[in-house]
This record gives C-alpha cells, sequence and structure tokens, in this order.
C-alpha cells in the first residue's frame, strides 16, 4: 500500500527574496527581479540582464566555510538552514538513518571551474585550489546539506538540467511513498551567472539579448526571444504523512503525483510533437488518481523561448482537451527567470503556496498576443481562487521532462 507524502517544511533564497516567505509576497504582487548583471562586467556581452539573488551570504554562512562552497552550494544551504527551522525535524523526533537529501544542480559548480581554470593558466595548473574539485561537482549541494542536517539516508543529486528541481521532489516523494524513507529534504539549486555560463547560453541563441527588464522574460506573449538567466535555490521537506502527524507537524500540502519521461528527440530542442511533456503530465494526473479537470492550476515551464513555450502549449491543450482553455497558468519564470536545476523546487513552492492561499501568481509583462500561445496565462495580474490541486512541468535540456501535482490538505 502506498504512503502518503506531504511537504512540512519550505526554504528559498531567489531574485525576489531571502526566503520562502518573501519571495512568496513578491511573485504575488508581480514584482519582477530581473536587472542588469552585476556579477560581471558585461561590456563585451550582448546579453546584459539576468535575476541575482540580492544577499550577503556571509550574513548566513562563516566566511571561513563560505570559502570554501561555490555559490550555488551556499545558496542551497541557505534554503536548507530554512527548511530545518520550518519543519521542525530534529534527531529526537526523527530517525536520521531514514531521513534523506535529494538536490539538484543543472550546472553545480562553474563559477569555481571557471575561475580555478583562469588561476591554472596563470599559476599551473597544480596551484589551483585544494578544494577545487569538491567545490565543483554537482552533487555537493545534497552532500553538504547532508552534513549540516545529520541526514544519514539516501543522499542523491539528480542532473537532470532544468527538470532537476522537479526530478528531485518526484523523486523523494516515490521513495517515501514505497516506505524507503520516512523523511527526505529535497530541491535544486543554481549559481552561475558567470562569464562562461552566459557566454555559452548566448552563443546557442537562447538568451534574451535586449536591455528592457520588463520585455526579457516574456512566456507566451508573441514576442519572446529567449530565456533569462537566474540563481537560486528552494528547498522542500517531504515527509511521511502519519511520521508528520505524530510529531504534530504543520502541514502544507500533499505531493500527489509524479510523472517523468524523454523526448528521445534532440540535446536542446523540444520535441515538436510535444509527446514527452504531454506523457509526463498525463503520468503525474494519473498517478494522483485525478482526470484533468480537477487540476485548478498549471505552473508552466514558461522559459520565454519561443519553441518551449509553443510546445507547452500544444502539450496542455492535448492533455486538457477543451478543458485547457479554462485551466489558468502562469509562469514564475517572469519574474524571476530561468533558474535551471532550481527553477522546479521554486516552482513547487509557488503551487504549494497558491493551493494553501487562493491566489494564482501572474505572468507579468504580458501584452503582445501569440495565437500559437492563446490560453489563459494569468496575464499582468495575479486572482484569487479556490483550487483543490495544482501542476507544475519542468522540460530540461537533453529532452528531459518531469511533472509534480500537489494537493490541499
Amino acid at each position: 500500500m502506498n504512503r502518503r507524502v506531504v511537504i512540512t517544511g519550505i526554504g528559498a533564497i531567489t531574485p525576489l527574496g531571502n526566503d520562502a516567505l518573501s519571495t512568496w509576497q513578491a511573485i504575488k504582487a508581480g514584482t519582477n527581479g530581473i536587472a542588469p548583471i552585476t556579477a560581471f562586467d558585461t561590456t563585451d556581452f550582448t546579453v546584459k540582464l539576468a535575476a541575482e539573488v540580492k544577499v550577503e551570504l556571509k550574513n548566513y554562512i562563516p566566511a571561513a566555510e563560505l570559502r570554501k562552497m561555490d555559490r550555488y552550494t551556499s545558496l542551497a544551504v541557505v534554503a536548507a538552514m530554512e527548511v530545518l527551522k520550518d519543519s521542525g525535524i530534529t534527531a529526537e523526533n526523527t530517525d536520521l538513518h531514514r531521513a534523506g537529501c535529494f538536490v539538484s544542480s543543472g550546472i553545480g559548480g562553474l563559477s569555481t571551474i571557471e575561475r580555478e581554470h583562469s588561476k591554472g593558466l596563470e599559476r599551473t595548473f597544480e596551484r589551483v585550489s585544494a578544494m577545487f574539485i569538491p567545490m565543483s561537482i554537482a552533487n555537493m549541494a545534497a552532500g553538504k546539506i547532508s552534513i549540516m542536517s545529520g541526514f544519514k539516508g539516501y543522499c542523491m543529486a539528480p542532473v537532470t538540467a532544468c527538470a532537476g528541481g522537479t526530478n528531485a521532489i518526484g523523486d523523494a516523494m516515490r521513495q517515501i511513498r514505497h516506505g524507503y524513507a520516512d523523511v527526505i529534504m529535497a530541491g535544486g539549486s543554481e549559481g552561475c551567472i558567470s562569464p562562461l555560463a552566459v557566454g555559452g547560453f548566448s552563443v546557442m541563441g537562447a538568451l534574451h539579448q535586449g536591455n528592457n527588464p520588463n520585455r526579457a522574460s516574456i512566456p507566451f506573449d508573441a514576442e519572446r526571444s529567449g530565456f533569462v538567466i537566474g540563481e537560486g535555490a528552494a528547498m522542500l521537506m517531504l515527509e511521511e504523512y502519519e511520521h508528520a502527524k505524530k510529531r504534530g507537524a504543520k502541514i502544507y500540502a500533499e505531493v500527489l503525483g509524479y510523472g517523468a519521461t524523454s523526448d528521445a528527440y534532440h540535446i536542446t530542442a523540444p520535441d515538436p510533437d510535444s509527446r514527452g511533456g504531454e506523457l509526463a503530465m498525463e503520468e503525474a494526473i494519473t498517478d494522483a488518481g485525478l482526470k484533468p479537470s480537477d487540476i485548478g492550476y498549471i505552473n508552466a515551464h514558461g522559459t520565454s523561448t519561443p519553441l518551449n513555450d509553443k510546445g507547452e502549449t500544444k502539450a496542455i491543450k492535448t492533455v486538457f482537451g477543451d478543458g485547457a482553455y479554462k485551466t489558468p497558468i502562469s509562469s514564475t519564470k517572469s519574474m524571476i527567470g530561468h533558474t535551471l536545476g532550481a527553477a522546479g523546487a521554486v516552482e513547487a513552492i509557488v503551487c504549494i503556496n497558491a493551493i494553501r492561499e487562493g491566489f494564482l501568481p501572474p505572468t507579468i509583462n504580458h501584452s503582445v498576443a501569440d495565437p500559437e500561445c492563446d490560453l489563459d496565462y494569468i496575464p499582468n495580474t495575479g486572482r484569487e481562487a479556490d483550487i483543490k490541486y495544482a501542476l507544475s512541468n519542468s522540460l530540461g535540456f537533453g529532452g528531459h521532462n518531469a511533472t509534480l501535482v500537489f494537493a490541499k490538505i
């Protein structure tokens, strides 16, 4: 018999806030977190905008420890600290051998790789930092959080590009559902607003190259021209329902369904048939024991790229039929850009809060209609709506598709 899995803690650090609550309040208000890049000099770059986290990490993590972490790990640790406090999980109320950490990063410590490679060219490569390897590998956020929390169960780092945060949560749900764990902290982190990352995405033609933050990340708008790179981290505490009840935990929502598929089509472009995204949604809705008509809100992947938004819209229409036009949809990326491996975790928190508060956040700066993207994208202003179920999509390079369904409890 499947065990129920609930959310008992949330934490986030994003371009809109240094915790989950301030991030959600800014998203409700339709705040734009996109601005000119300050992380490096963009004089010689065509890309000028990003969604940066505006925080002094030394206010959260001792300087000596901070020097041993890549930015993506430090952002993950800040979000994890919030989750631990919010959830109240301790060694006294939980068997830490049955507590795990699933933390995704799409790119990992690219900033460290970039910096240490430059140092190696200048000084010889045997004079790079002794912390270079542990700082740069993509599993280190999960490892660091495990050490910090004392969680001794399954610790892993799904690396599925922009679907990673959603895969981390979905895979964690299944581990708990089938009895392998009682508690798992799951989410994602990214911190790679750097010359190499921006240059790499730019030369692919993936990034928006304009200077106006209000016309930069514009999912489903006819003038969309590429995504805006973002950074941040979000973590959720997943817990078996009876375990949570026994310790009197605050419960935010239930993780009810999960679907994961592959396009098996192209390394970067989505399948024009959109079948992979369709199947992920169908699997998640079926896994939740629901029908498409039960879903009250969709948090779309919605990257603001021409192919993604058109393909995702097509997939939603196929899965939901005529009901697609009645189902409210929005893209959080219109406000915080694309946080890559962290995106699905941030958007999971958005779905949970939408269910809890009965408020659907907007897709901001939507002004030019696209006949191929003609659904209800909650343009510009959020709205109140009493919903029971929300669905979140994540679609990554390599053809990775992942969908989660959350339920009010």
